[in-house]
């Protein structure tokens, strides 16, 4: 398993991706991020720095295992105080494409679920 070398890029993108969250609230946002940044912290090759994150009320609900940069996106987003607490009662999708675009759809979870 990698060793959390995408941490410290995400911590320098913490004020940037806290301010998105919170327009996120009213349309979806996106910013592009430094190419070099993450290619200079390890090389994916043709696995590439692209995934999908949603997350739950704080919680991860796909699975990220397999992604170091997701991993350590979602740790930098629960290390934080706003973030964390932004995050709950909400459902949160963040993606990096290949053009390094990330992406934020933020939307509330109902209170009233369905029980099937």
């Amino acid at each position: 398993m990698e060793e959390r070398k995408y941490l410290p890029i995400w911590k320098k993108y913490a004020p940037v991706i806290r301010l998105h969250l919170k327009k996120s609230n009213a349309e979806d946002q996106q910013f592009l991020l430094n190419k070099t940044d993450f290619e200079s912290a390890g090389d994916r090759g043709k696995s590439g720095y692209t995934f999908n994150m949603l997350i739950e009320n704080g919680k991860v609900v796909n699975n990220i295992s397999g992604s170091a940069i997701a991993r350590d996106l979602f740790e930098t987003l629960t290390g934080d105080e706003y973030m964390k607490e932004f995050l709950k009662g909400k459902s949160v999708k963040l993606n990096v494409g290949k053009s390094f675009m990330l992406t934020i759809k933020t939307s509330h979870i109902s209170s009233f679920k369905t029980v099937v």
